[in-house]
């Protein structure tokens, strides 16, 4: 019996040491405290509101879009004649560099025709625009304050985050004023938002809600990690999904605008891509679906140029897997053109690698933009040959040749084009060229049939002049 009380004390005191580690009395108010504070301290200064106003026109009178209406009350510009009025946009920006520099999304400020920026501090600043990169959705703002260097935000390596990490979202909400919300990374290369042509977000589950486009994404650190710029909601608030452009594709926007150029060249591969889905890669012989097949390439093309062919799957970019197209899309927009990287591939089951120097788009034929008048279905639309440098402008395959649509601002146009569609055939005449295609319409037979293709589909126009 004795000997059993003292086994069993041996035990207690072998366990007391575990029992005390786990039952620690806090010693101080940091021990009970987990706070923000100090990020929010040190990057919310950072953080503005802007405000863009736009004139837009409308009718006074929806009846006057009738025939109907229009053919009692007549179609003189008197009944339901148009009106301008102030359309106002809020979001948020974050301040770059001390001299002034801010980033938001492109869609808060886009057609602006009078932009103010106001601080964290409440003062009021016009703002000017640098650049703008819809396929981006970011725009850069410059304000003037003199003497006096402005709190800015570093920007941190998004290609460094890890789901779960902490991060904090800021923004204006609602305009309702300053708001900081907190949560983690929860997705990565999220590649179907469709918020913009490189769809390559951050997810997190941080409160994003309209206001807060422009806003920062902060890591634990105090670095800016991404520009928040979009939700997944159903009636409009947040659900916890919203989505921000990685700091690594907004560091290439920034660059451009502060070197003073106003358009943004980016790396260009001529190749047309396709995710590897299970199917394709059980018949590559690869273990699981990544990377991305080719399936076309350009004459020009310096994946060509460096040994690759149609049928092989990138894999990897300086390093970094590639999971999909979009994501090479990413990785590539990135890079800086003149430089030279290292591409993974697989080849016949074989893994290899190739450098690749990364160039720009080339202008293989004039490119002639021309606005098309006279009485037409294509007044008011400008057109341009399409090359390698035109197709990536727009955001399309570089293996298009012929004729595109460039902007459709006004006139005829409107109602039958949109921007990016390449004119195929006009009144049974192929158009391989700007001279064709102005050389057919002026012909005027007062009746047109058009080819055309938008966004991989053929479409056809019969309209009347």
């Amino acid at each position: 019996m004795r000997f059993l009380i003292g086994l069993i004390a041996v035990v207690l005191l072998a366990a007391a040491p575990f029992a005390r580690a786990e039952d620690v009395v806090p010693q101080s108010r940091l021990d009970v405290q987990m706070s923000f504070a100090p990020v929010v301290r040190k990057t919310a200064p950072a953080v503005v509101n802007v405000f863009a106003q736009r004139m837009v026109a409308s009718r006074e009178n929806r009846y006057f879009d009738d025939p109907f209406f229009r053919r009692f009350f007549g179609d003189d510009g008197t009944f339901g004649r148009p009106r301008e009025r102030v359309q106002n946009s809020l979001g948020s920006g974050v301040i770059v560099d001390p001299a002034g520099i801010i980033i938001t999304n492109n869609h808060v400020i886009a057609n602006g025709t009078d932009i103010k920026v106001v601080l964290a501090d409440r003062r009021e600043f016009e703002a000017r625009v640098l650049l703008t990169d819809p396929r981006t959705d970011l725009a850069v703002l410059k304000i003037d304050v003199p003497d006096e260097e402005l709190p800015a935000l570093e920007l941190g390596d998004s290609d460094a985050l890890e789901v779960g990490d902490l991060v904090l979202a800021i923004g204006n909400p609602f305009g309702v004023g300053q708001t900081v919300t907190s949560g983690i990374v929860s997705a990565l290369a999220r590649t179907k938002v469709g918020v913009s042509d490189y769809q390559f977000f951050i997810q997190t589950d941080a409160a994003i809600n309209p206001g807060n486009s422009g806003g920062a994404l902060v890591s634990m650190a105090g670095e800016l990690v991404g520009i928040n710029t979009a939700i997944f909601s159903r009636g409009g608030g947040s659900i916890g999904i919203g989505f921000a452009i990685p700091t690594n594709m907004v560091r290439t926007v920034v660059a451009t605008a502060e070197s003073g150029s106003d358009a943004i060249r980016r790396p260009w591969l001529g190749v047309d891509l396709q995710d590897v889905t299970a199917d394709i890669a059980s018949s590559l012989g690869m273990a699981r679906p990544e990377g991305a097949l080719i399936i076309n390439l350009h004459p020009e093309s310096p994946l060509l140029k460096s040994g690759l062919k149609r049928g092989d799957v990138i894999l990897a970019i300086e390093g970094k897997p590639v999971e999909s197209a979009q994501e090479l899309g990413y990785r590539v927009a990135t890079t800086a053109i003149g430089s030279t990287t290292i591409i993974e591939y697989q080849r016949d089951g074989e893994r290899r690698e190739t450098q690749l120097t990364m160039v720009a788009a080339p202008e293989t034929v004039d490119r002639k933009d021309t606005l098309i008048e006279g009485r037409n279905p294509l007044a008011g639309a400008t057109v341009a040959n399409l090359s390698p440098a035109v197709a990536d402008e727009l955001g399309i395959p570089s293996s298009l040749k012929g004729v595109v649509a460039l902007n459709v601002e006004q006139g005829p146009a409107m109602r039958f084009f949109k921007k990016g569609d390449l004119i195929l055939e006009v009144n049974g005449n192929d158009i391989d060229s700007v001279e064709t295609l102005t050389s057919v319409l002026k012909a005027n037979e007062g009746f047109w049939r058009i080819t055309l293709s938008r966004r991989g589909r053929i479409l056809k126009l019969a309209v009347g002049g």
